[in-house]
């Protein structure tokens, strides 16, 4: 267990609000103009509510209702909060991908950090990206700092049926495209699918970067699943209010939280809630900006052999709600102990283990939160492929894949960008049927830019008619964690560097075998060697702006895709004043 640091002691914030010098009195004479008293200023913690909300942001348009909440818990443990806004990317509204932003998120919201005076911050995220972003720039300072989401969306409900954000767009859409749904009837249940405030309610990249904060340890135990319209989100953000100005007490840095181990726990609950291919980007990203070596290699070692038991949409039936009923993200935890697969003894946020926070959790709905011998695959995680399709790696989902494609070879049916795409799946002249394998180029950090949701292409409709519901797919772009599908992504260098994924051509065959982690172009050695010398990029740059800084500085999928200047800079230092 972590020593506390000796308390009372003069904190970060005191550099402006502490003493009676002209700079003192310029910053703290500022801030009087909002109406705080003058003890306010008498080195208490001073607390950054570090707020994502944006009404361009629909999964945190609650937000400011919960920052108020976080403030209450903050003022009642003794501190000064102080809200601040910061880059909201939200998935659903920003082009050409809120990826694109994640990177400019996080350096806004570290330099948030180190150019004010927070003694340590509340993270207050919702929306896919918002989560690592914060994460991010929180690690890359190393003050204090604790997560608290917004929690999902209710169940979304359609003629009876539960409707998942995300999963039932694209089911929906492939029947429209294959006659079996009307585009009014398509209409109808939009109208059902967001029905209150918060996130996506299945285990998309929401739901699942929220997992990942808690089994990290950067969250409140039990703070991922609670709906956010249910009164205990809105405890759990006072609450986590309190608990901030304690760790300011304690001085508990993320980089104590935030260890290889506690990586390596958030890898395997991954792997046992049908976690989100996402979340292989932002996890290396965030381990990066800590300094831990986390690798493609680790989420393969660590989530092979793990179970699915979360029963959640796109891998199973049920939606978040659900699974707050059944117990959370807690249960999940215990299991995970209880199999030999946690490191029980890493450090949380509360000041204990994680073991501590769960060993005494009951699962109230074994069909929510299966029994292992039950679980939707034995092998979930993440897979890692490699060969000489992806010499760096790509991923896929097994517990989102057609069992019956894990081993399967086919012809290539190229698309050279998602323009290419969009402009052939629909012509019924397009030469492809349910063997072949679709692949799509230039998508990946650099190419698209910024790595779109769009691996998992929707099938052509002359497929779709015959009840096709899935091919093999491969590219260099995401997807959407709420989508399903034998989908094979973040492929390793990307096209737009030039990777083998880049010299494909149709007609040639790709075999990939998940059982032995392969992805091969079935040519010769001295074939893909004359191709890739041949290969010449076909994508306009960038010229100005964050668009030509990311295309410059943009990493690879396979380490997180991080700006390359932003890894291992840890450190609080404060900047020198210039009053």
């Amino acid at each position: 267990m972590k020593k506390k640091a000796e308390w009372p002691r003069r904190l970060r914030s005191q550099e402006w609000y502490g003493g009676t010098s002209r700079d003192v009195i310029y910053h703290r004479g500022w801030l009087k103009n909002q109406g705080y008293p003058h003890d306010l200023f008498d080195g208490r913690p001073v607390i950054g509510i570090l707020n994502t909300w944006s009404d361009m942001t629909p999964c945190n348009g609650h937000l400011r209702e919960l920052a108020e909440k976080v403030k209450a818990g903050v003022w009642e443990a003794g501190g000064f909060p102080l809200e601040v806004p910061v880059f909201s990317a939200s998935e659903n509204t920003f082009r050409p991908t809120a990826m694109m932003y994640r990177n400019l998120a996080a350096l806004a919201v570290e330099e948030a950090i180190r150019g004010q005076p927070m003694d340590g911050c509340v993270l207050l995220v919702g929306c896919d990206k918002t989560t690592p972003s914060l994460l991010m720039g929180a690690a890359s300072c190393d003050l204090p700092s604790i997560v608290v989401t917004g929690g999902p969306m209710l169940n979304g409900y359609f003629r009876g049926e539960r409707v998942g954000s995300g999963t039932h767009l694209w089911k929906f859409s492939e029947m429209v495209k294959a006659g079996e749904m009307t585009q009014a009837e398509f209409l109808e249940a939009e109208a059902s699918m967001s029905r209150s405030s918060g996130t996506c309610n299945t285990m998309g990249t929401a739901s699942t970067m929220a997992s990942m904060a808690e089994a990290l340890g950067m969250a409140l135990s039990g703070n991922a699943a609670i709906p956010g319209v249910d009164s205990r989100r809105k405890v759990m953000a006072q609450l986590t209010g309190r608990r901030i100005v304690q760790m300011v007490k304690d001085d508990l840095k993320p980089s104590e939280i935030m260890t290889k181990q506690a990586f390596e726990n958030a890898i395997r609950t991954n792997a046992a809630i049908g976690g989100s291919t996402n979340a292989v980007i932002h996890l290396l990203a965030i381990a990066g900006r800590v300094g831990i070596d986390l690798s493609l290699d680790d989420w393969d070692r660590c989530g092979r052999d793990v179970p699915t038991i979360v029963n959640l949409m796109p891998s199973g039936k049920y939606l978040m709600e659900e699974f707050f009923y059944a117990g959370g993200l807690p249960v999940v935890l215990k299991r995970l102990g209880e199999a030999g697969l946690l490191h029980k003894e890493a450090l949380t946020v509360s000041g204990e283990t994680v073991w501590d926070e769960v060993k005494d959790v009951v699962n109230w709905n074994e069909d929510v939160i299966l029994p292992a011998e039950k679980a939707l695959t034995s092998s979930g995680g993440i897979v890692v492929l490699r060969g000489n399709l992806a010499p760096k790696g790509a991923v896929l989902k097994p517990s989102a894949a057609s069992p019956h494609l894990l081993v399967h070879k086919g012809r290539a049916v190229v698309f050279e960008d998602i323009d290419d795409y969009k402009a052939k799946i629909n012509d019924d002249s397009l030469d492809i049927d349910e063997t072949c394998i679709m692949v799509m180029k230039n998508c990946g950090p650099k190419g698209y830019p910024g790595m779109a949701e769009v691996g998992n292409m929707g099938l052509p409709p002359k497929v779709l008619k015959k009840g096709i519901l899935d091919m093999v797919r491969i590219s260099d772009a995401r997807m959407s964690g709420t989508a399903y599908g034998t989908v094979v992504l973040h492929t390793s260098p990307e096209a737009a560097v030039g990777g083998p994924l880049a010299v494909v051509k149709n007609g040639d065959m790709i075999e990939l075998d998940v059982p032995n982690r392969r992805l091969h172009l079935d040519i010769s050695d001295e074939e893909l060697t004359r191709r890739l010398a041949e290969w010449q990029p076909n994508h306009d740059l960038p010229t100005s702006g964050y668009a030509y800084l990311h295309q410059q500085h943009v990493e690879g999928a396979d380490t997180g895709a991080d700006l390359d200047f932003l890894k291992g800079c840890r450190g609080n230092a404060v900047g020198k004043d210039s009053h």
